[in-house]
């Protein structure tokens, strides 16, 4: 690639009815001034292409950064969703045992009860046909003393 300093130490030969060697050199040093601003421009764009491919690499790795944080926290909130389920599941069932326990002792109450109801009835049953039995012997006993002062 020619640089303007080429362009300027370029020597051209002379030869027999060759350029007005002014008009030549004028031409050139015009050449030489847009090519200079040509140069100089095409240095600061290729430090603009670089500065902006540096960020455009640290924009890059700062969206595969949030992308991996974004798949991080759905996962993390499918994994708390899970856990709150399996919790929730966890109580349920001891809930469930809980108030089946909770029957169970009723059940048993009750059937104590009952039990100690249908005894209480036998006792009552036995005390009363103790009771009149005891009565019966008491009125034949007051029979025969009648009949006996008769």
């Amino acid at each position: 690639m020619l640089t303007p300093l080429d362009i300027h130490n370029k020597e051209f030969k002379k030869g027999f009815r060759g350029y007005n060697e002014e008009e030549v050199d004028d031409f050139l040093d015009a050449i030489i001034r847009d090519y200079e601003k040509l140069y100089r421009d095409n240095i600061e764009l290729k430090e603009t292409v670089e500065r902006l491919n540096s960020k455009l690499d640290h924009y890059q790795h700062m969206e595969n950064t949030l992308h991996s944080t974004l798949v991080i926290a759905q996962e993390t909130a499918e994994e708390v969703k899970l856990n709150a389920k399996k919790e929730t599941e966890l109580i349920m069932k001891e809930a469930e045992i809980r108030a089946q326990k909770m029957v169970e002792e009723a059940m048993a109450k009750v059937r104590r009860l009952t039990g100690e109801y249908e005894e209480l009835q036998k006792q009552s049953q036995i005390y009363r046909t103790r009771l009149r039995t005891l009565l019966q012997a008491q009125m034949e006993m007051l029979q025969h003393a009648e009949e006996d002062e008769n």
